[in-house]
């Protein structure tokens, strides 16, 4: 059809919602532009912090506080973006109309450390989409377990095991949108994810911090590209192979300054002593203090002619 103003036609914007493994509007902001659609490749020579990969088992949806997938007898919690509350809704009509709850997830890890090292780290998933028996895209490429990790190559001070760190990708949206918001939520926008990994005789060695060197001498930490798999029953992830060169020079990302960090935890320490001062503080109950009474005898004296019975009971 000729258009009667003979100006260009505006192509048509088309949101697609498809409850399957393809990657359409399921993708949390953490994940790379480049992965949200398996129709799109990446350039050549283009490298992008990512970690993604597919994992399978048991889906119970009605877990509490969230809902798990059980891997070789071990549950592990399944989150989801905070935009994306539908994915779980999907997920459910799936599992009822297939009739079964062993399913296969496209995911990306989500794990928590804690401050001391010997303390073991708990790992969950965040779900970005399902297969639905096409295997296409990532299902296709990838199989159960298997992950893509590109990230810096380092130990970090709360884990023991050296992690692929990867941070949030740059993009000038993104820098404009921290440079609006508070420091708290800036914070939580650019927190990396460290994910633990075994690489026995990596081909660069894991970047460690040493702060009594010399700044000239401490080094930085590689930029690696791999393929890995998930260890259920060591709760770990491990290296398989390698998918490009490692890079002294990372791709352009975004990091919190300590600065930001300190002021947020101030921030938050303050928020929660407020929170505490507005409670209203719980009244100690004292019981009223009796006065003493003197004693009095209850029953009658009985006569003196029967003496053991006037002992007192």
């Amino acid at each position: 059809m000729i258009n009667p103003n003979n100006s260009p036609a505006k192509p048509k914007k088309i949101i697609t919602i498809i409850p399957s493994g393809r990657l359409i509007e399921s993708i949390p902001d953490t994940q790379p532009e480049s992965v949200k659609s398996d129709s799109i490749s990446l350039p050549e020579n283009s490298s992008i912090f990512q970690a993604i990969g597919v994992i399978a088992g048991t889906v119970d949806l009605k877990a509490k506080p969230h809902p798990t997938i059980s891997i070789e007898n071990r549950d592990y919690a399944l989150y989801h973006a905070p935009q994306k509350k539908l994915i779980f809704d999907f997920l459910k009509k799936q599992i009822r109309n297939s009739g079964s709850d062993y399913v296969r997830l496209m995911v990306y890890p989500r794990v928590i450390h804690f401050p001391p090292r010997d303390k073991p780290h708990v790992i969950g998933f965040q779900v970005l989409g399902f297969d639905n028996g096409s295997k296409s895209g990532l299902f296709a490429d990838y199989q159960d377990f298997e992950f893509r990790f590109t990230g810096l190559w380092q130990f970090i001070p709360a884990c023991q095991t050296p992690c692929i760190s990867v941070f949030r990708n740059f993009t000038a949206e993104r820098l404009d949108y921290i440079k609006q918001t508070e420091t708290s939520r800036k914070v939580r926008f650019m927190k990396a994810s460290h994910i633990p990994l075994l690489w026995k005789d990596a081909i660069v060695p894991p970047f460690r911090f040493n702060p009594l060197l010399p700044k000239e001498e401490r080094g930085k930490p590689s930029f690696v590209e791999i393929k890995a798999k998930f260890l259920p029953h060591r709760n770990v992830f491990a290296f398989e192979s390698l998918l490009g060169l490692p890079q002294d020079k990372p791709p352009k990302f975004l990091k919190a300054s300590k600065d930001d960090k300190l002021a947020a935890f101030k921030e938050k320490k303050a928020n929660i002593a407020a929170s505490k001062g507005n409670k209203p503080q719980p009244q100690l109950q004292t019981k009223p203090v009796k006065k003493a009474q003197p004693k009095t005898q209850t029953k009658p004296v009985q006569p003196s002619t029967t003496p053991h019975q006037t002992q007192s009971q």
